[in-house]
């Protein structure tokens, strides 16, 4: 059996060649549209990799906040400063200075109360209501007394108190 030598003949030789350039022509077709469609996955991958890094970096961050604030919760809140304010000073005529002495003298006396918890004040302050009011205090041959007006117990206890002059 003879194989006809269609390559001489200039019709096959067209078709041949239209196959060859038709072939060429729809691989680099295949090729682009396969790049545009890699290169917009490899686009929506990145950014999706991002939201997750960032997703996963706020979830690290809020159980940190959340481990944090269970520890601080944990811990008991303790007395870190007492504030006394003597409310009728001007009224009795007691300089700055003075003021100051009787204020220092008052937190002497309960200056033990710095840095045990909150709680524990709480339920003890009429402790503190006596250790104030039953006692007085002498400065510059005078001898003061105090009433407690308010107690605000909190990290900052805060004492307002009203002083008399005994005779």
């Amino acid at each position: 059996m003879h194989i006809p030598r269609y390559y001489r003949k200039p019709g096959w030789q067209r078709f041949l060649v239209g196959i060859f350039f038709g072939a060429l022509f729809s691989y680099w077709v295949v090729l682009f549209m396969y790049g545009t469609m890699y290169e917009r996955l490899l686009e929506e991958n990145s950014e999706i990799q991002g939201k997750l890094e960032n997703a996963e970096k706020k979830v690290l961050a809020l159980e940190k906040d959340k481990a944090d604030l269970n520890e601080l919760s944990k811990q008991k809140i303790t007395v870190e400063e007492i504030d006394l304010e003597i409310l009728n000073a001007t009224d009795l005529k007691i300089d700055t200075l003075l003021q100051h002495q009787l204020e220092s003298l008052v937190k002497e006396e309960i200056e033990d109360i710095i840095g045990r918890e909150i709680q524990s004040i709480g339920e003890s302050d009429t402790l503190i209501f006596s250790a104030i009011e039953n006692k007085t205090f002498k400065v510059d041959d005078f001898t003061y007394y105090f009433e407690i007006e308010r107690l605000v117990i909190a990290p900052t206890v805060r004492i307002v108190v009203k002083a008399k002059i005994s005779n």
